[in-house]
């Protein structure tokens, strides 16, 4: 009976410090996704400056470039192009990814679907540059986001944890 008892006990303690660890790994991934993105609209500011190919082909080479949720939203992007517009395409798919930002980051994004194959290059770059300033903006929070609540999960996981344990032997 003691075995069974520890046995619950130490997986009671290792599923409250994973979902700990879990939590605050999705202030880190949020991180990682928006500077990703804004590596991505990088990318897309320069091969529409000068390369001149069309968005699905652009869309397609980003997706092979990128991994996770990231690579999902334009990999997503291109296939529905061959339905909708560029813009509608890319609401879709910031809609339909599995990305680790929030809602404020994707409504950000979603500005873009306002230009995208509708004005000329010079209009869709300086959009471009707009929404990457949007972005700085929001890696900033993000990281704010982040630094205060990382370590606060963290240890919420492993203290619960142990609080359960106690309370239980």
């Amino acid at each position: 009976m003691i075995i069974i008892k520890s046995i619950i006990l130490l997986l009671t303690f290792f599923v409250t410090t994973f979902l700990g660890l879990a939590l605050a790994n999705r202030y880190k991934n949020r991180v990682r996704d928006l500077k990703d993105i804004r590596n991505v609209l990088n990318i897309l500011s320069t091969k529409i400056k000068y390369t001149y190919e069309p968005l699905p082909q652009i869309f397609s080479e980003i997706s092979s470039e990128f991994t996770g949720g990231i690579a999902e939203i334009f990999k997503n992007s291109k296939e529905k192009m061959e339905n909708m517009s560029a813009g509608e395409a890319w609401s879709f798919a910031l809609e339909h990814s599995n990305t680790n930002m929030n809602s404020e980051d994707l409504n950000t994004l979603k500005k873009l679907e306002n230009l995208l194959g509708k004005t000329d290059a010079e209009g869709q770059l300086s959009e471009i540059e707009l929404m990457k300033n949007y972005i700085e903006v929001q890696i900033e929070k993000a990281e704010k986001e982040q630094s205060k609540n990382e370590k606060l999960y963290k240890n919420l996981g492993v203290i619960v944890g142990l609080a359960i344990v106690i309370i239980l032997l």
